[in-house]
C-alpha cells in the first residue's frame, strides 16, 4: 500500500531573509529520515512536487527549496507546462542569470540555513540526512554534503551539471572532504571520459562508497517528465539507484 503524503508550502530561514520551500511528508504522525532535495536548474514546480511527494511515499521527510528564493519566490521564471527541446532556449536565456547569481558562497551559507531548518522539524528523525539534486542541484548537493560530513551520509546526483569544472572551487575538488555513500546518475554526454575519471579519483580519495554510472540510451534531463529529454526506463533506474542508497544509509528509511 502506497504510503499517504502530506505536501506544505514553508518557509526557511536564511542569512539574505527567508526561501520559500516545499516539505512532503508521510502523514502518520511518525519521524522520519530527512532528504534535502535540490531541483534542476528550472526550478521548483509540479515536476519536484511530484519528485518529493514519492520520494516521500518510501518513507522520508523531503526539503525541496527554491534556489532563487532571493529573485522573488517559485516560479522565478515563466515555464512552460511542458519544456520541449523548441522552448529549451528561451528557457535557459531566463535561467542563466539566475544561476551566475548564485555564488559558492550564497551556496554554502543556503545550504547550512537548508540543513538547519530540516533537522529542526518535528516530523524528522534524529541523525544523519540524504541530499540529491538533478542537473544545477546534484552539484549544490555535492557541496553541501562536502561541506557537512558530520551530517550527509548519502549524497546522489543525476544528469549532473557543473560538478567538474576548470574553476578553482568546482565542487569536485572537494570531494575528498566527503564522509557520505555517493551515486552519480549520468546521461550520456554529461561529463567526458576525462572529467569522470577525475570524478573517480576524487571519491577514492575521499575513500567513500560509490557508484558514477551512464544511463543507456538517455540525454540530460532524463528524469524530469515535464521536458522532452525523459525516459521512463531511466527514470526507473534513477529510483532503483537512489532508495537503496537512502536505505543503507538513513536509519529508519
Amino acid at each position: 500500500m502506497p504510503i499517504e503524503t502530506v505536501l506544505k508550502a514553508v518557509r526557511i530561514p536564511t542569512a539574505d531573509g527567508h526561501a520559500d520551500a516545499l516539505a512532503a511528508f508521510p502523514d502518520r504522525g511518525e519521524r522520519h529520515p530527512g532528504v534535502l532535495l535540490y531541483p534542476d536548474a528550472f526550478g521548483v514546480r509540479p515536476e519536484l512536487e511530484k519528485k518529493a511527494r514519492e520520494l516521500a511515499g518510501h518513507g522520508y521527510y523531503v526539503l525541496v527549496p527554491n534556489l532563487y528564493y532571493r529573485h522573488g519566490p517559485a516560479p522565478v521564471i515563466d515555464l512552460p507546462a511542458h519544456i520541449s527541446d523548441e522552448a529549451r532556449p528561451a528557457v535557459f536565456a531566463q535561467v542563466m542569470p539566475l544561476v551566475e547569481t548564485h555564488t559558492t558562497e550564497r551556496v554554502l551559507s543556503d545550504a547550512d540555513a537548508y540543513l538547519t531548518f530540516l533537522t529542526a522539524q518535528p516530523e524528522v528523525a534524529d541523525g544523519p540526512v540524504g541530499v540529491i539534486g538533478y542537473c544545477l542541484g546534484a552539484a549544490l548537493a555535492m557541496r553541501t554534503a562536502t561541506a557537512h560530513p558530520d551530517r550527509v551520509t548519502a549524497v546522489a546526483g543525476f544528469h549532473p551539471g557543473f560538478l567538474v569544472t576548470d574553476a578553482p572551487d568546482s565542487p569536485h575538488r572537494l570531494i575528498p572532504e566527503l564522509a557520505a555513500e555517493v551515486h552519480l546518475g549520468l546521461a550520456e554526454g554529461d561529463l567526458t571520459p576525462e572529467a569522470i575519471s577525475e570524478l573517480n579519483k576524487a571519491l577514492d580519495a575521499a575513500g567513500v562508497g560509490y557508484t558514477t554510472e551512464i544511463y543507456p540510451d538517455s540525454a540530460h534531463g532524463f528524469t524530469m517528465s515535464d521536458t522532452d529529454a525523459f525516459s521512463p526506463a531511466a527514470l526507473q533506474r534513477h529510483w532503483d539507484r537512489l532508495l537503496p542508497l537512502l536505505g543503507r544509509t538513513l536509519s529508519g528509511g
